[in-house]
Parts: C-alpha cells; sequence; structure tokens
C-alpha cells in the first residue's frame, strides 16, 4: 500500500441522514460514478466530527493538529474492473483554518470552505453529549446529541453499515474526469443517540435545493466512535 498523504484521528463523528430524491444528486456526480443506495434509498448526511493528531506526510503542522469538521455528503461507488469501489462525494466541508481549505481544494479538489467553529463534548459516566458548531452569516449553526456511552458493533446489513462502509473519495474535475483517493481505517463502534437537535442554515450554505431538505427530521442520528485513518495520495479517473 502507497504511503498515507495524511494520518489522522477522527474522533466522535455525529451522522445525520437524510433521505434524498436521485435527481437532486445527479447533477454532482463525479464522471463514472454511479448514486449507491441502501434498500433503495439514497442519502445525504450532514456529519460533524474532531480530527485529532493531524499529520501531513508525517509531519505536524503547527496550529492545524487539533480541529472540527462539518461536512454534507453522498454516497456513490465506482466500478473498476470487477470490483466496485463505494465511496463519498462531499458537497461542501467545513474547517475552521484557511490553510487546510487551500490545501484540501488545490490538491483533491474538494470544496473546503472557512468558518468559525466549536465544539463541546461531555460524558456524565451514563451518556455522552456531542455538539459541533459553525458560524454562518452570524449566527451558530449546530449538531448536537446525546447517546449511549457504550458503542456498539457495527450491525451487518444496517443503515448504519452502508453510511459508514464507503472508504473512497470521489470529486468532480470535469465532464470527463473525476478525481479519487482512497481512505482507510478500521470499522467503527456505534453509539445509539438518545435525542438530537439540529440548526444548519442549509440554504445560505449548499442552495435552495439542499435546504428544504435539511429542513425535514432525519431519518436517523448516530454517533461513531472514530478511529485513526489514513488519506492516499490522489488520482484521476478518466471517461471511457
Amino acid at each position: 500500500m502507497p504511503k498515507p498523504f495524511l494520518t489522522a484521528e477522527w474522533r466522535n463523528l455525529l451522522m445525520a441522514n437524510y433521505p434524498i430524491e436521485l435527481s437532486a444528486l445527479r447533477p454532482y456526480l463525479p464522471c463514472r460514478t454511479e448514486p449507491d443506495a441502501f434498500n433503495g434509498v439514497h442519502y445525504l448526511s450532514l456529519v460533524g466530527f474532531l480530527f485529532s493528531n493531524t499529520k501531513v506526510l508525517g509531519l505536524s503542522i503547527p496550529f492545524h493538529r487539533t480541529f472540527e469538521e462539518v461536512n454534507l455528503r453522498f454516497y456513490v461507488r465506482y466500478k473498476e474492473g470487477n470490483e466496485w469501489k463505494r465511496g463519498v462525494v462531499f458537497l461542501k466541508e467545513i474547517v475552521p483554518r484557511r490553510a487546510i481549505t487551500i490545501v484540501a481544494n488545490s490538491l483533491y479538489g474538494e470544496n473546503y470552505s472557512t468558518h468559525n467553529m466549536k465544539h463541546t463534548w461531555k460524558d456524565d459516566g451514563e451518556n455522552l453529549e456531542v455538539g459541533y458548531f459553525w458560524r454562518v452569516a452570524g449566527e451558530w449553526n449546530y449538531l448536537k446529541a446525546k447517546a449511549e456511552k457504550e458503542p456498539e458493533d457495527l450491525v451487518k446489513g444496517s443503515a448504519e453499515e452502508f453510511i459508514t462502509e464507503h472508504y473512497w473519495g470521489y470529486t468532480f474535475v470535469n465532464e470527463k474526469c473525476s478525481g479519487t483517493y482512497q481512505i482507510t481505517h478500521p470499522q467503527w463502534k456505534i453509539h445509539k443517540v438518545i435525542e438530537h437537535n439540529i440548526f444548519c442554515n442549509a440554504e445560505k450554505l449548499y442552495g435552495p435545493e439542499f435546504g428544504n431538505i435539511l429542513k425535514q427530521e432525519p431519518s436517523s442520528v448516530f454517533l461513531a466512535a472514530g478511529s485513526a485513518i489514513s488519506v492516499m495520495k490522489g488520482s484521476k479517473i478518466f471517461a471511457s
């Protein structure tokens, strides 16, 4: 396996998942990918988590080791030979450091943007309370939840397995080219969410087509414990 470009730990990934019509996703599909569905349903996910112990090519960058990220993503797959490579397309990724935005957008063709951010974690001995906050147009948006403290193994064939078990990123370069990169990590354990609270100015961040979707109640919310991860160097896929 090639040497990772980036290594880090992704911790306490809070995931809110919304069914979405396929027609809303088609304009954002990278070349040679197709939408991935669970039991015939396509999903849009709002995800908040913490990057920690971040290194680029094995080196720590001062003031950029630990930071929050909130992203909006959907799920695709790409067939290489006889193998389906299941991955995600990020509509936007929010981080608090401008340098991260510049590097990710330049090297991976992602759609990062920079906003003031913060997070809260609380362990009361029985439950975990996790919250991610990002400031938009002078107003704090948030993704918060209370979850059971003890995580459980993923259930094979579950929606949680579908959402978390995508190990490739795909980006739209142009009509005849897509960017791709691999993300490696062990299977994550899941904390059951007891209650959640979400406020997102989605129309301002993502446009009216997604604003209406994120105003609805998500079909599921769960908390993945996370792990160490590696992001490999990106490559290109071209139209056949």
